[in-house]
Formats: structure tokens, C-alpha cells, sequence
């Protein structure tokens, strides 16, 4: 199995509750808005593996680094990965054309600071989004997840909450 630690919408926040929730993980993942490549440098330093997306509030020094999309098979799961992408019943214009080539098993957006674990029983996928990891914006709770792949599948989901947005 691969554990995997999946955050995104840090927005330039990083904090000593993020790093002790992923420092067990083979591979972190992060959906976009990152806010600065110093949140890149730590998530990097905390797994053998990192993936990440590039999002709406990330500039060149972001962009530069990661890219729109990751579209990648692990543990026989194929994984798409994109900042804004929507969710089941609700998908972005652009994540459309991206689900319909790949026809992944997994989705993964941020952007919306929502956590959402929701199956998509028509495309034959789980949609993830992780919530917010960051302190910027309306949520009201910090959240990651945490899961594994294992023969194709997502095994052991937890939700995390790393806190009150405000502390």
C-alpha cells in the first residue's frame, strides 16, 4: 500500500500541525494554491515522493515548478489532479475534456476550500477535494487527507483537522 497526504489552498501557510500529519506518508499530494514556493521546498522535504498543481493565486515562481495538471497511474490507479476542476454533477468546463481523455479512477481538485470525499458513479471515479490547509479564506476548519492506494483502489480515508483557520 502507498500512503498518500493530500492538502491543498495552503495559500503560503505552512505549520508544524501539517508537517506532523504527513510525515508517515510515501507520497504527499498538494491541489494548488500554494502561495509561495517556500510551502513547495517543505512539503518536498517531508516524502520520498511530491506531486502538486500549480493553482489560481500561484505566480511564476510556483508555475514555473508545477504544473496545471497531473495526470499519472499509481498502485493501478490512474490519478488526475487539477486546482479547479469542480465536483460530481458540477465539473468545470475545463476539467471536462481532461476527465472524458483519462478517465481516471481518482479526481482531485482544491480551490473551493470545501473538503469533499463524493463518488462519481457515471464516470466511475472518486472526486477528492482536501479542503483548505491554509488560513486565508472562508472555511472555518484547516483539513487534509489521508489515505491509501492499494491494488487500484483508495483504502483508509481519514479526513484531518488541523485546526480552527484562525489559530
Amino acid at each position: 500500500m502507498t500512503r498518500i497526504g493530500l492538502l491543498s489552498d495552503t495559500h503560503s501557510y505552512f505549520d508544524e500541525r501539517i508537517a506532523h500529519h504527513l510525515r508517515d506518508c510515501d507520497e504527499i499530494w498538494h491541489a494548488g494554491d500554494f502561495g509561495d514556493t517556500r510551502v513547495v521546498d517543505e512539503l518536498q522535504a517531508l516524502a520520498p515522493r511530491f506531486r502538486g498543481v500549480y493553482g489560481n493565486i500561484d505566480g511564476t515562481d510556483v508555475r514555473r515548478t508545477q504544473p496545471l495538471v497531473q495526470n499519472f497511474e499509481i498502485d493501478g490507479l490512474r490519478v488526475l489532479i487539477t486546482h479547479i476542476g469542480g465536483y460530481p454533477g458540477h465539473y468545470a468546463p475545463a476539467a471536462r475534456p481532461l476527465l472524458a481523455a483519462s478517465r481516471p479512477g481518482l479526481f482531485i481538485t482544491g480551490h473551493s476550500h470545501i473538503l469533499r470525499v463524493m463518488p462519481d458513479k457515471p464516470l466511475g471515479l472518486l472526486h477528492l477535494n482536501p479542503g483548505a490547509a491554509g488560513r486565508h479564506g472562508f472555511h472555518k476548519v484547516r483539513t487534509l487527507l489521508r489515505f491509501g492506494i492499494e491494488a487500484g483502489k483508495v483504502v483508509d480515508m481519514q479526513a484531518v483537522e488541523l485546526g480552527p483557520r484562525a489559530s
